[in-house]
């Protein structure tokens, strides 16, 4: 869950790197870098990676080799693939705030979030939306709420998998509506959207860059954004504080992380190519209702904010009565 303050964000800052250093870093790699996203393709965290991908190559004269690599709670394998790789630049992680929270899901982790890694920025921060099957009865918020009073358990919330944001967006909202429905757990954002427009699944709490294209098309129903303020992109769809249910916040965040002990240098050069193509993409980025912040200078200040981020998901979770398994 992101702090308040995060709602806005801002573009990628270099890690270990003031503003004003040379366009040109010092390491250039000699070979493709591997990056992971450990979670489906067609969710968010896949989605914000493609649209940079290509400007990253081009800052470093190399291409981005995208592995989508799912499995385990909240991409563990992924992630922990990452974590165990060599500290050379050419193997990152591009993950979501569920990076923060797979901690206070997962009781054996095989990796330390924050000790594990080293920073190399934050892309941006998105919020979620509460869609539903067109063919669910309810127009709004009060209405899908009464529907599952009146239906106590009998409705699916389609989620991206144990300790997802997707996951801990539903969590919020069961915990802030009082409201008793399932959460089934599918292996990615972009399968559990499926199961929404299939009518597996009545709804879910995706980020905006995940939902986007669907709701456009029309396939699935937009009731309300988990934020503070309304989205530019879905500007006639209500906040939760709007729809009368203001303690649903949830938004998504999307960290760029290097093994840990990768040299300052390269993880300097990394951050500034991921900066030049977020600069080149910031259109595109804000379609998707991407937002940044500059908040994060230094690998050590992307480090304290998962660190931050890791004790709130526990707060919230522990209150909503998920333990880790």
């Amino acid at each position: 869950m992101l702090n308040r303050r995060a709602v806005l964000a801002a573009p990628l800052a270099l890690a270990a790197t003031p503003s004003w250093a040379p366009a040109q870093p010092a390491w250039r790699p000699d070979r493709p870098i591997r990056v992971i996203v450990p979670h489906a393709p067609g969710g968010g965290t896949d989605v914000v990676t493609r649209v940079l991908a290509e400007a990253v190559g081009t800052a470093l004269g190399q291409p981005l080799v995208i592995e989508n690599r799912t499995g385990g709670a909240a991409g563990l394998i992924g992630t922990d693939l990452v974590a165990k790789a060599a500290p050379d630049g050419y193997t990152l992680l591009v993950n979501s705030s569920a990076h923060a929270i797979a901690p206070a899901l997962v009781s054996r982790m095989p990796y330390d979030a924050v000790a594990d890694f080293a920073g190399i920025g934050i892309i941006g921060f998105a919020p979620h939306v509460l869609v539903v099957n067109p063919n669910v009865p309810a127009q709004n918020l009060p209405e899908l709420l009464a529907l599952l009073r009146a239906n106590p358990g009998r409705y699916n919330l389609a989620s991206g998998g144990i300790g997802s944001a997707i996951h801990l967006a539903g969590e919020i909202l069961r915990a802030s509506a009082n409201v008793d429905f399932q959460i089934v757990q599918y292996r990615g954002g972009g399968p559990s959207m499926l199961a929404v427009l299939g009518g597996e699944a009545q709804m879910s709490t995706p980020d905006i860059p995940a939902a986007f294209a669907v709701v456009r098309a029309g396939s699935a129903r937009p009731l309300v954004i988990a934020a503070a303020a309304r989205s530019s992109v879905l500007p006639d769809v209500p906040t939760s504080a709007e729809a009368g249910l203001p303690g649903f916040i949830a938004e998504i965040w999307f960290p760029v992380l290097a093994p840990a002990r990768t040299p300052p240098a390269i993880v300097a050069a990394l951050s500034a190519a991921f900066q030049t193509a977020i600069q080149q993409n910031q259109r595109r980025l804000t379609e998707l209702a991407v937002q940044m912040r500059p908040d994060f200078t230094t690998s050590e200040q992307v480090m304290r904010f998962i660190r931050t981020e890791m004790e709130r998901s526990v707060t919230l979770l522990r209150a909503a009565g998920v333990q880790p398994e």
